[in-house]
């Protein structure tokens, strides 16, 4: 907190953003971390603390509570068409249908949706889609979180709010969701409405009923390598307005951050997610083109904070190469505001030590500002 607030810090915080499963079963079997770790690490786990020690983090920057913004309840998991090799056709618990590969771990192919047009909403997915109590757990449940987390010191508190627009790219996929808005641009504007006013409930509910968090946390990954895949005009007039109005209500509850994950080349939608009240990026895929915060800081000064940028390839190469990158991220840590972090989940050619090198070293580094 001390960093986003460009105050005196004691050390800088060294935080990751999980890891790939491959990459936890390859420390399995090297004899660094049991099976059962391994199998059980994901953000905010016991089994991922436990790591964060053995490895030096401090923690895990998704390590946040949050709300059920999805469907309720989610579609069946089914598998729709046996293909040859190993391919199947799914359908998944957004009503996608899918083309994947046992085995892959690639990002599967959208080849079909249940959302087919306004009759497929309102019988299928606007239901799915009203606030519920049960989306943040009701008053009481809250207040337990609340304890526990009031029990644990030195971790920032986060809250998950949702996603205004990637979400609905996962009920539709992106072809479909881009042809939506020259086929029913009334059902496309919908859509947007509904989803952005259920995550708007769910965080006011939730503070209401006594949540105190450090910073609000949203998921988009609506950008790919050469910009937005939705039109920065329409997103600025139909999805922003949403962002603005949960915000506003995350600062009248003393909430003065607001983190945005994006993949992709974000640069055309920043200054409309700046505006609305999200000060902080997540990631900054320096490891892609070579992205960073300082160009962003020069434009639109130290409102805008971030968290990423780290190049987690330097993992599988040596000591040498972890020293090279510290070095390049000194001057954009001195800049303020900003937390050094690996962009996405650390890949399966990590070396164990190297990542106990790199957290020795940025803990001696950046002992204080």
């Amino acid at each position: 907190m001390a960093v986003l607030n460009y105050q005196h810090y004691d050390h800088m915080p060294l935080v990751h953003f999980g890891y790939w499963t491959e990459l936890l079963l390859k420390w399995a079997a090297e004899g660094h971390i049991t099976e059962h770790q391994a199998r059980t690490c994901w953000d905010g786990s016991d089994s991922d603390r436990e790591l964060d020690k053995l490895l030096g983090w401090d923690y895990c920057w998704t390590c946040a509570a949050g709300t059920n913004n999805g469907l309720l309840p989610q579609f069946e998991y089914k598998v729709i068409e046996e293909l040859p090799e190993g391919m199947k056709i799914v359908q998944n618990g957004n009503g996608l249908l899918e083309k994947v590969r046992d085995g892959a771990v690639s990002i599967p192919a959208t080849v079909g949706t249940l959302l087919t047009g306004r009759e497929a909403w309102e019988n299928l997915y606007l239901p799915r889609l009203q606030p519920d109590e049960s989306r943040w757990g009701g008053a009481e449940q809250v207040k337990r979180r609340q304890a526990e987390l009031d029990a644990v010191t030195g971790y920032p508190v986060g809250m998950f709010a949702g996603s205004l627009y990637g979400a609905i790219r996962d009920m539709l996929g992106v072809e479909n969701l881009s042809y939506l808005y020259a086929d029913d641009e009334e059902l496309y504007y919908e859509i947007i409405g509904t989803v952005g006013n259920l995550c708007y409930q769910n965080v006011k509910s939730a503070l209401e009923a006594g949540a105190r968090v450090d910073f609000l946390h949203f998921w988009e990954d609506i950008c790919f390598k050469n910009g937005p895949l939705v039109s920065p005009a329409i997103f600025r007039e139909h999805v922003a307005p949403y962002y603005k109005k949960i915000n506003d209500c995350a600062r009248g509850h003393g909430c003065m951050f607001t983190a945005l994950d994006c993949d992709g080349c974000i640069d055309k939608l920043v200054p409309i997610w700046l505006e609305n009240g999200v000060n902080i990026m997540f990631p900054i895929e320096v490891g892609t083109w070579g992205a960073s915060i300082e160009p962003w800081r020069e434009q639109y000064g130290r409102e805008l904070r971030g968290v990423g940028g780290m190049d987690k390839r330097v993992f599988a190469q040596d000591y040498a190469a972890i020293d090279r990158e510290i070095e390049r991220l000194r001057p954009i840590v001195d800049l303020g505001g900003y937390i050094p972090c690996p962009d996405h989940r650390i890949p399966p050619d990590a070396v164990w030590e190297n990542v106990q090198y790199y957290c020795d070293k940025m803990r001696r580094e950046f002992e204080a500002h």
